[in-house]
């Protein structure tokens, strides 16, 4: 059975963001969603390294906590990972706006961060995209940004994340909502025209892609060649994009395709 929350992956890439489809996220949660009231922020406190490290964590829980932990994860570069579309145990005991029961009626998005001291210069385009998801989001439920709240917010006496300005995070959000912040720069769905022996432009891939341009990626990338673009792939596909130069998204764009042409 699908849960309600379905929505969220166009809702995120209709706003111009990266989006990743866990397997299973349709049927993943505790148990259906309430009313949606809002979202609350979190980071992840897991390991430095890495886009997404603590996913599966996120996905199935701790020894302490079942999952899922969150609706959303957000990689450090931006690309949010929907892990379930049904309510997860992310919020706890709580209140914000009057609202109290966090895991039935608010979103939960938890951002890969450390949670360190040192690690409070987050990435410009992770807290870019974190304002711009959350902003959609309340766009698409009818709440203002004052509906967004930081989990040390919800519950301030025995939590601390994120590790960010929530009263300037709310600002930023509400600039989008409102069109003072322009739309950012979408990745092109398919190449602008055919490249030197191609019969036609390819299309931007990402994963949940199959098919015989996902094992050309995968040749390139040196990995089995079996045709599903998925978390191995996509790992692949990051570090060869680190090597040339690009923004390590994980994503098949014009820019990409041309690097692999000539590898």
């Amino acid at each position: 059975m699908s849960y309600s929350l379905i929505w969220l992956p166009d809702v995120l890439q209709s706003a111009g963001l990266k989006v990743a489809l866990v397997d299973g996220w349709r049927d993943r949660g505790r148990g259906e969603m309430g009313g949606i009231d809002g979202v609350i922020c979190h980071h992840t406190a897991g390991a430095r390294r890495g886009n997404m490290p603590t996913l599966a964590t996120l996905i199935n829980g701790r020894n302490d906590l079942p999952g899922p932990l969150s609706q959303l994860g957000l990689g450090r570069d931006g690309t949010f990972y929907v892990i379930a579309a049904g309510r997860c145990n992310h919020a706890g005991k709580g209140e914000w706006k009057g609202i109290t029961t966090g895991n039935t009626n608010f979103i939960g998005i938890e951002a890969e961060n450390t949670g360190l001291s040192d690690d409070a210069n987050w990435p410009a385009v992770q807290v870019d995209s974190y304002q711009r998801g959350v902003a959609a989001i309340l766009k698409q439920v009818g709440r203002s940004a004052d509906f967004c709240a930081g989990h040390k917010e919800y519950a301030p006496h025995r939590k601390s994340d994120p590790t960010l300005d929530m009263a300037a995070f709310r600002s930023a959000v509400s600039a989008i909502m409102n069109g003072v912040t322009p739309m950012p720069t979408l990745i092109p769905a398919v190449e602008t025209a055919p490249q030197d022996g191609l019969a036609m432009a390819r299309p931007t891939l990402r994963r949940g892609a199959i098919g015989d341009l996902v094992r050309q990626i995968q040749s390139k990338c040196a990995i089995a060649a079996d045709g599903y673009f998925g978390p191995q792939t996509e790992a692949a596909l990051r570090e060869l994009q680190r090597t040339h130069g690009l923004v390590p998204d994980g994503i098949v764009g014009p820019k990409t395709w041309k690097v692999l042409d000539q590898i």
